[in-house]
């Protein structure tokens, strides 16, 4: 299993949501991502959508694909275009522990998170495997038991 790594709230850019519902995250791997200067001011206004972005390992490289990243407003001719393939930055080793993962029937990598560490912007991605329509209502029953219970202890003391 991968390492898990939780961003401080302060410096979390953008999340995925949807990819916890619809996916089981299996492990986690944090990745810098290469961006140009136009892409890491966007990136720090919180310019980004992940909902539809997965990522991929070609030719023993990792690169991000179809993440949403606006233009920034002042880049006039210096924007790049906003669903461009991004490369992931990550070691040999995990990117072969990646390509391994991605190769399993029903398995993908998607992006869960984007957070500044440091000063340079960052993202969690997953190891995933896909759920299943009745995993998802099962997923969201539990999360509603846990709610009520939680509302039931705040009530209580």
């Amino acid at each position: 299993m991968g390492k898990k790594h939780q961003p401080k709230a302060d410096n979390l850019l953008a999340q995925n949501k949807k990819a916890r519902h619809d996916y089981n995250i299996l492990e986690t791997y944090e990745a810098g991502i290469a961006l140009t200067g136009t892409e890491i001011k966007s990136v720090r206004a919180g310019k980004v959508t992940l909902r539809d972005g997965f990522a991929r390992v070609r030719n023993n490289e990792a690169w991000l694909e179809n993440v949403h990243i606006s233009p920034y407003k002042e880049g006039n001719q210096f924007n790049e275009d906003p669903l461009r393939n991004r490369k992931l930055l990550l070691h040999k080793r995990e990117i072969k522990k990646l390509l391994a993962a991605a190769m399993q029937q029903g398995h993908t990598i998607v992006p869960l998170r984007m957070y500044l560490k440091h000063g340079y912007a960052k993202v969690l991605i997953g190891v995933a495997e896909g759920k299943k329509n009745y995993d998802k209502r099962e997923t969201l029953k539990r999360k509603d038991q846990q709610r009520d219970i939680q509302r039931a202890l705040k009530d209580r003391y």
